[in-house]
């Protein structure tokens, strides 16, 4: 499991760093959860990725990010991984669950935090000094 730190995952983007905290707390809260709090946990990770994912995308036509193609199949690989959970943790597999949020999940997270995202966060910093037109 991941721990926020501004000093390792702040990209300095506001709205992608509180995203990014918020994902990273719900995962962590999710890994940790009671059995019976499981189910609803993990509705609110999947729910929290999906709404994080759209608003990367709208960041990424935002500034024209040149890899958004990459990027967003990235997204939708990780919600596929989501899905499958789902249907994992509705068949009763909460170790399986638990063991893909408590490692599966970070370790995406920082690598994707290290190479797409920065990319996107480095685009709309760009972005916003660049001249109109």
């Amino acid at each position: 499991m991941l721990s926020w730190s501004p000093a390792i995952h702040a990209l300095g983007v506001a709205e992608m760093d509180a995203t990014h905290e918020e994902f990273l707390r719900l995962a962590n809260e999710t890994a940790r959860a009671a059995d019976d709090d499981l189910p609803h946990l993990f509705g609110m990770l999947l729910e929290h990725t999906q709404r994080h994912f759209e608003n990367e995308g709208r960041l990424m036509r935002a500034c024209r990010f040149p890899a958004s193609g990459e990027h967003e199949g990235e997204h939708r690989r990780v919600l596929g991984d989501l899905l499958h959970m789902r249907r994992a943790l509705d068949a009763g597999r909460l170790r399986f669950v638990r063991l893909y949020v408590a490692q599966g999940l970070p370790d995406w997270f920082a690598n994707h935090l290290a190479t797409m995202d920065a990319a996107l966060a480095a685009c709309l910093k760009r972005a916003a000094v660049s001249p109109p037109g």
